[in-house]
Parts: structure tokens; sequence; C-alpha cells
């Protein structure tokens, strides 16, 4: 392919990538969106082809460990250009990225202009280097690219109107409040439960409160403040995994046991429209189900004990000795109606249990705006949180509210 085609379809295919991201409603700055038509994408993901680098919902990994597996990527399109603007990173910002590509903090500056500062911190000297070298020969001298453990930020740039987290936080290190403006904004994929939310949050004193969140997925950050997912097998062998991000709920010899019980079904009534979202769902059994946790099943390994709509991720929670997951059937419309399979002594009590809160979620809060969150810091008495539900984390506590039911209609 000469350079000419290479360029001609490279535009090509930016412009459809930027199509894409305004009907999606991701893309809504002029800004950003100049910046993004500006700046080739492609020679900043040299690994994949062009029709992968330019896909609007898809990431490139760039690096992975002796697993194969991924712990370092250029973020899919969608998610850099909605938490771009979650953040509100505009002229003249001194803006932190948490998380080194180089093509997202290319993107930083151009909205941040020569009056604005850009710092990227990655803990992988490997990372950096890439992100040095693609940041220079595009004309990006004045981002300052640090190798360290972002837990500690940056200090001798703070502090920092925006700080933007690309890899999943299961918690929120002290350094990054510290190191806020106080209007400041820190934006960064928490998860809680096992769910991964893109959280803007605006600084309040000595909390943060959130202001919005979406949906999206992230490599797990590394480093310090690395928190590995907790893994129950169940069945005796890799085939049904239970993964807890917290403490783990029952024990391996209850639930092996449970698995050789009849499998306990109960449909709730509630239907979803193919492509309808559900994503506040799965917040609202995370707050409401004390046994919370999310379901795999190894395809290789499948028996037919369980059977989930997903293999690879299901709502699940347990109960003592008993686990039940959500999953779902065709109707006759054409739609989805969710239920729960339940396996083990207390099967029966636990898909009650998991289908009463299906229902109200659907009567109370499914055409709703969702929760909002709060983070305090670890320590906080329980008095002087504001919030339903409390998750407490290594380094703070976490809150999520609920809005006020209202009922359909």
């Amino acid at each position: 392919m000469s350079p000419s085609t290479l360029e001609d379809d490279a535009a090509r295919l930016r412009e459809e990538m930027i199509r894409n991201l305004k009907e999606s409603g991701d893309l809504t700055s002029p800004v950003l969106e100049a910046a993004l038509r500006k700046i080739p994408r492609h020679e900043f993901a040299p690994e994949a082809t062009l029709e992968k680098a330019y896909s609007w919902f898809e990431a490139v990994p760039t690096r992975t460990d002796e697993y194969g597996v991924t712990t370092s990527s250029v973020s899919a399109p969608q998610i850099q250009a909605f938490m771009l603007e979650q953040a509100g990173v505009t002229t003249g910002m001194n803006v932190l990225e948490i998380g080194s590509g180089g093509y997202n903090a290319a993107l930083i500056a151009e909205l941040v202009g020569p009056t604005g500062q850009v710092t990227t911190i990655d803990i992988d000297p490997e990372v950096t280097e890439r992100a040095t070298r693609l940041l220079k020969e595009h004309g990006y001298d004045s981002v300052r690219v640090v190798t360290g453990d972002a837990a500690a930020g940056v200090p001798d740039r703070a502090p920092f109107d925006a700080i933007l987290v690309t890899a999943g936080a299961w918690d929120i290190a002290p350094a990054w409040l510290d190191q806020l403006t106080g209007d400041g904004v820190l934006v960064l994929p928490l998860r809680v439960r096992g769910l991964t939310r893109s959280i803007a949050f605006a600084r309040h004193s000595e909390r943060l409160e959130s202001r919005s969140v979406r949906v999206c997925g992230f490599v797990p950050m590394q480093g310090e403040d690395e928190h590995p997912t907790q893994v129950l097998l169940v069945a005796g062998t890799d085939e049904i995994g239970l993964k807890f991000d917290d403490e783990v709920t029952g024990n391996p010899g209850d639930l092996d046991n449970a698995v050789r019980t009849e499998r306990f079904e109960e449909w709730t009534g509630v239907e979803m429209a193919p492509q309808e979202p559900f994503n506040t769902l799965q917040l609202w059994l995370a707050s409401h189900l004390s046994g919370y946790c999310t379901m795999a099943v190894d395809p290789d390994l499948d028996t037919g004990i369980v059977a989930p709509a997903n293999k690879h991720f299901s709502m699940a929670a347990v109960k003592a000795n008993s686990f039940g997951y959500i999953t779902s059937r065709r109707t006759d419309k054409g739609n989805f109606e969710f239920g729960v399979h339940a396996l083990g002594p207390q099967a029966h009590e636990l898909a009650c249990d998991i289908t009463q809160q299906i229902r109200t979620w659907d009567r109370e809060q499914r055409r709703g705006p969702g929760p909002t969150f709060a983070v305090f810091p670890a320590g906080t008495p329980d008095e002087d949180l504001s919030g339903d539900w409390v998750f407490d984390k290594r380094h703070s506590r976490i809150t999520i509210s609920w809005p006020e039911a209202k009922p359909q209609g």
C-alpha cells in the first residue's frame, strides 16, 4: 500500500470513527472532535490493522504478560471520548493521566493547548518508553512522561485541575485527592463488587461526589494498589468460578455439595428488549445482595451444571451453602425475560431473594438515572457518611445512594 493510499484510508476510517462517536452520543465537544481528526490514531497503535485502530468501540492491546493477559492497551475511542468529556478538560488546565499509551495524552495536550500542562505516568518502563517515543515523533514534546507507581501521583507537577485514571482501580489513592485543586475533577474506572464504572468525581473538601457514571472496562491497575479478584471454584474443577471483589462468601466444600442438588428455577416476568441496557440492575443487585458476585463458566469444561445466558459473565450471589445466578430466555414478543437459577439447600430462598430484587429494580429504578457515589477517607465514622450502602476499601469508604423510587407511569 502506497503512503498516499494509507493516509487516504486512515482519514476515511477516522471520519467514520468520529461519526460513530457522535451518533452514539459519546462525542459532543467540537474541540475534542478536532483533536480526534488531527491525531493519527493508527500511528499510536501500530500493532493493529487500520480497521482495528479506528474501531470506535474496541481497544488495541499493546502489551501482555507471560500468560497472554493484556497489561496495557490503547483504550477504545468511545471510552477515551466520554472520559475526556466527563473530565471537562479544556484550555489551560494542568492534567495528570494515570496509565500511559501516548494517544490519549496527545488528545489531552490538544485540549489544554499551549497554556496547559499534561503529565502521564505508568509503572511499566516499556510502556513509558513507547509513549515517550510516540509523543515526540508526533510533536507532543511538552507532555511529561513519568515512570513510577501512580499511587503516589506526581507531586512536583501538582495541583492538577483534572486527573484521569486509565487503568481499572479498586480504590482511590489518597495522593490523588491531595493533588487535586479545590475544584478539581477525578475521573477513573472504579471497581465496586466486580463492576467497573467510569465515574467523574468532583472534589468537595475531603470527600468526592460523583457527577456522572458510565459503563466501561479496563486493564487492572498494577503496583501498590493492585487488588486481584478472588475466585471460588464450586465444582471441584475450573468449570464454574464465582468471582468476588472483596471478601469471599461461603466456602468451596459447601458449594461443591450445592452443585450436586437439583437446580431450582424461577422466572421474574421482567422483560428487556434486545440491546436495551440494564447496567443499573447490576449496580442494584451489587448493593442490595450481601453475597453478590459474578460467575464464569469455562466453555471447554462445561458439563451443563449451570446454564447462564452468558458463560463469561453472569450476575450471581451466594447464601451460606447455596448459590444462584441470573439468566434469561427469549419471549414470544422477541424480548428477553430475566430468570434466576439456584443450587443448594437454600436454593428456593436465594432465588426468591434475587427475584424480588430484580422486580423491585424494574418497578422503582429501571428508567431512573441510576445511583450516585461518594468517597470518604478510610476511618470516617458511619454518622459522617452520606449514602445508603457502604463499601470499605483500603484507603476509602465508598457509598452508593439510589434516587427516591418513582412509580412507573
